[in-house]
């Protein structure tokens, strides 16, 4: 009987003990898991298509957390709620976006978040927010499937205009015009001699052309000499009439009007009396007695 109770209370103590060890080894992953976290969610429009509870989040391109849940937003089944668990030493910004990203083109999706500005306020909870909630965008193949439609309609569109172009009527001028083409190169072929030529000429006639012009320019620059030289002796002359040389000229003038009007009058004489100028005046008056 003592063996048996030795037996019982040897297993119950041992049962004890990985009781004790499973309690702790659960608080001590869960006060780890606690912290080792911090949470946010932010909400997608449309598929979601390469999501999944796992997948990685990245800040910048870097691996800051992943995944924990994903669900559909019950105010809005367009909506998909994804919930993230992120590294609790990044401090992200209410101006951060978050994007759904793919690793090439058949690469695995992941989550993608844009860190914002360092000057915008540190994203918190909001009354009503189970978690912090960072705001979306499109990723790029969402926006070329939202604008894939309108592109095909743009091309369509394009296509319906290259046809009005190549139409019958079209194809036929535009062959017409390739043979006038032709023909004018033809032409132009058969002339090429007398273009040569031409083109001879026309060199020639150029060099004449400068030849002349160096002429010019050599006449206009004796012109300008010229014209420098009369400008000389125009000041000159005007120094003259206005200083000393002036005034003598100017009595000189009176001068001669004189003598001129002297010759005049002796020239007069000599016309009507010209005995009187060699004999004088034989005249004699009458002496009273």
């Amino acid at each position: 009987m003592e063996t048996k109770a030795n037996y019982v209370a040897v297993g119950a103590f041992v049962l004890a003990c990985v009781l004790g060890l499973v309690v702790a080894l659960l608080w001590l992953a869960g006060a780890q898991y606690s912290q080792e976290f911090a949470y946010y969610q932010t909400y997608f429009s449309g598929a979601v298509t390469g999501l999944s509870d796992g997948t990685a989040v990245r800040y910048n391109g870097i691996d800051v957390g992943r995944v924990s849940k994903i669900n559909f937003d019950p105010n809005d089944p367009k909506k998909v709620i994804v919930t993230m668990q992120i590294n609790p030493d990044l401090k992200l910004h209410e101006d951060s976006v978050a994007s759904i990203a793919s690793e090439g083109l058949t690469g695995g999706s992941y989550v993608e978040i844009d860190g914002g500005s360092k000057n915008s306020p540190l994203l918190t909870r909001q009354e009503g927010q189970q978690y912090p909630v960072i705001k979306s965008q499109p990723s790029t193949l969402q926006q070329l499937a939202q604008s894939a439609p309108a592109l095909v309609a743009k091309l369509n569109k394009v296509g319906d205009k290259l046809n009005d172009l190549l139409n019958d009527e079209n194809r036929k001028a535009f062959s017409q015009t390739l043979s006038n083409l032709r023909d004018t190169t033809a032409v132009f072929d058969r002339h090429s001699a007398d273009l040569d030529r031409t083109l001879t000429n026309l060199k020639m006639a150029s060099a004449d052309l400068d030849e002349d012009l160096a002429e010019l320019k050599s006449t206009l620059g004796h012109a300008d000499t010229a014209i420098d030289k009369i400008g000389k002796f125009s000041s000159d002359a005007d120094n003259v009439v206005k200083g000393d040389t002036g005034a003598q000229l100017s009595q000189l003038v009176t001068q001669t009007r004189a003598l001129v009007t002297s010759l005049k009058r002796l020239s007069d004489e000599l016309e009507h009396q010209p005995t009187k100028l060699i004999f004088g005046d034989r005249r004699e008056g009458y002496t009273p007695k």
